[in-house]
């Protein structure tokens, strides 16, 4: 019995030893490939990809690339070190040392992290000499960005340290390495990272490196990422820019006939040079943390105005396509409009008179479009059905909602509908066309970002067709084919009710029609715009207080076969042809012909600064009200 138990427990192991060879030699590959992380045997060392370039539309290189030296740990390597002279070295303080020791130890202590990022190339050379000295600490070479533009920083975004966010999203990124955190960077992210190759080294029981484990069997080598160009038209973003310092607030250029955005100006901004090497974080914070300037704050995408007047060039095509007016239907205008129980008055500056919907537009008539817009609602047998169908035709122009596009980040604006004002304001109450009446002048409860502005504009000089405002137009040399980018969309409006509205913003540039933009003409070049003034009221004190009214401008050209639609909005600019209109007119004569012949007024906007305006919150100072 004991010697059959004794062959049976022989038998056994022998099976168990044979199992486990035949294990190891059929499946070793795959378990390899899949358990470096956990082999203290096998050091695994990064080779950082080249990122892709950035062009402009004309091919002029946006961001390239700088050679960057990361100090990297691996905290069970590390041995007893002079850490003053270490940290005299590295010039940070031990304190700052044992922080980043403690996280680095956190995150893994046999995997290599981040220890200090972004070394200059003088530390580095003069460092590498003494690495030897501190165990457990090796340098690693990856690529930085290096801007060859000092404009667009909220386009291209920038690049920063994984957060724990990302490690737990995407497990292809490892502490310490670098992610497009806004902007192009971004969106891009996948195209513009490439693939970073992986180096194996077989080390001993005493840790001590062997060579490469395996002979590079299971080594990569980095595929550097994707160039890309951008629609962006790098002179007119730069030309955008220095027209609005010391100013608040955004320019928006699209083209109509692609939906490709020429210029995204958001002000104030900052070089994006800022945020690349070691000074990074101090830059960011101080950028970040002005909570009055708000540079990193990217208004042309975020910030919700209430849209002005450009806004009745869409009320006027609901009440032409509702069918309640005609390109002939006229209201009288008394110096404004007068409604309610109460004898309201609607003011108006258009001179008073009989107008139809080209002289509406044309003289920015207050009057004319609440009575087009109290008839559009009126046509139905309730305020809230009438309001979701004014609304369905807005959101048909892509309002009220958020574009789905490949910019990082946005806001879906406010159209209101029938719908949110009985949930939001009157519930089961009854309630009236002329409580909402402000949004027939772009005021109420209605706001767009910039971008929806100019979008707007694009999609009216289209007559009634548009193509989602996007950034990218090629990747790797090969155009987008995206179908959400390339393919036309439609409004609900029909196409031969933009033509009487296209005349009317025709005359706003016409002085003989009394336009409101008729000294803000181009030469040789017809453009159609409409200016716009808004009420801004901020709480000062716990106060509702009126500041100086905001400055509002849309436009394209030319007329037929438009090449560009603008949008510019200057905080506090007092009304829509004092500054917003100056500069669109600039920015369509820069894009046109490449030279600006508004000298004039050009150095007007150049010079002047609305810095004292942005000022008086604090100061105390009057505020000029629909000057």
């Amino acid at each position: 019995m004991r010697k059959l138990l004794l062959y049976l427990v022989i038998i056994s192991v022998g099976v168990i030893y044979t199992g486990r060879l035949s294990y190891l030699q059929l499946f070793k590959e795959n378990v390899v490939a899949t358990d470096f992380t956990n082999d203290s045997a096998i050091k695994t060392i990064y080779d950082y990809p080249e990122r892709g370039f950035i062009y402009d539309r004309n091919g002029t290189l946006l961001v390239a690339n700088q050679p960057s030296y990361d100090v990297m740990v691996i905290p069970r390597e590390v041995k007893a070190l002079d850490t003053l002279e270490f940290c005299n070295f590295l010039r940070i303080t031990k304190e700052d040392f044992l922080k980043r020791f403690k996280k680095a130890k956190r995150y893994s202590r046999r995997i290599p992290s981040v220890f200090v990022a972004q070394l200059a190339k003088q530390d580095y050379a003069y460092l590498q000499e003494k690495m030897h000295r501190y165990k457990g600490f090796y340098i690693q070479k990856r690529s930085i960005r290096n801007y060859q533009t000092t404009v667009g920083a909220n386009v291209l975004g920038f690049i920063s340290e994984v957060n724990n966010r990302d490690l737990k999203k995407n497990p292809y990124y490892s502490s310490g390495e670098l992610i497009g955190s806004t902007g192009i960077e971004k969106s891009y992210e996948n195209e513009l990272r490439g693939i970073k190759g992986v180096k194996r080294i077989q080390k001993d029981i005493h840790n001590k490196e062997l060579g490469s484990f395996e002979n590079g069997k299971y080594d990569t080598l980095p595929v550097n990422g994707k160039d890309i160009q951008i629609t962006i038209d790098n002179k007119l973003q730069e030309y955008g820019e220095k027209l609005m310092i010391n100013k608040r607030g955004g320019i928006v250029a699209i083209e109509p006939s692609t939906g490709e955005i020429l210029a995204l100006v958001s002000a104030p901004s900052y070089n994006p040079s800022l945020l690349v090497g070691r000074e990074r974080s101090k830059n960011y914070n101080a950028l970040y943390y002005d909570s009055i300037r708000k540079p990193t704050y990217d208004r042309t995408l975020l910030a919700e105005y209430a849209p002005g007047s450009p806004f009745k060039t869409l009320n006027a095509l609901v009440a032409l396509q509702e069918g309640v007016i005609t390109p002939s239907s006229t209201y009288t205008c008394r110096n404004g409009y007068i409604y309610g129980r109460n004898g309201r008055k609607m003011g108006c500056h258009c001179g008073s008179g009989k107008r139809d919907v080209i002289s509406g537009v044309a003289k920015s008539c207050n009057a004319y479009f609440a009575n087009a817009y109290r008839q559009s609602i009126n046509k139905y047998d309730s305020p809230r059905e009438g309001m979701n169908a004014w609304g369905n035709h807005l959101k048909s122009f892509g309002l009220g909602d958020y574009f789905r596009n490949d910019l990082s980040t946005g806001r879906k604006g406010r159209i209101p509908t029938g719908d949110y004002y009985t949930d939001t304001y009157f519930g089961h109450n009854k309630w009236h066309v002329l409580n909402t009446i402000s949004n027939a002048i772009g005021q109420g409860q209605v706001e767009m970002t910039p971008i929806q502005l100019a979008h707007m504009t694009a999609t009216i000089a289209n007559r009634g067709h548009y193509y989602t405002p996007h950034i990218i137009k090629a990747i790797d040399g090969k155009p987008i084919e995206d179908p959400h980018f390339t393919k036309a969309k439609y409004t609900t409006i029909d196409k031969e009710h933009f033509e009487p509205v296209i005349q009317g913003m025709h005359d706003v540039f016409s002085m003989k029609k009394g336009g409101t933009a008729r000294l803000l003409n181009v030469p040789g070049v017809e453009i159609c715009g409409k200016t716009g003034t808004a009420e801004n009221f901020v709480r000062i004190d716990g106060k509702k207080t009126q500041l100086t009214d905001d400055s509002i401008f849309v436009a394209f050209a030319p007329k037929d076969n438009p090449k560009i639609a603008i949008a510019v909005f200057v905080e506090n600019g007092y009304y829509g042809a004092r500054w917003a209109g100056k500069i669109s007119s600039l920015m369509i004569e820069k894009y046109l012909k490449g030279e600006i012949t508004l000298k004039d007024m050009e150095k007007l906007v150049l010079e002047k600064s609305l810095e004292d305006e942005y000022a008086k919150p604090l100061s105390g100072k009057p505020f000029k009200i629909n000057e």
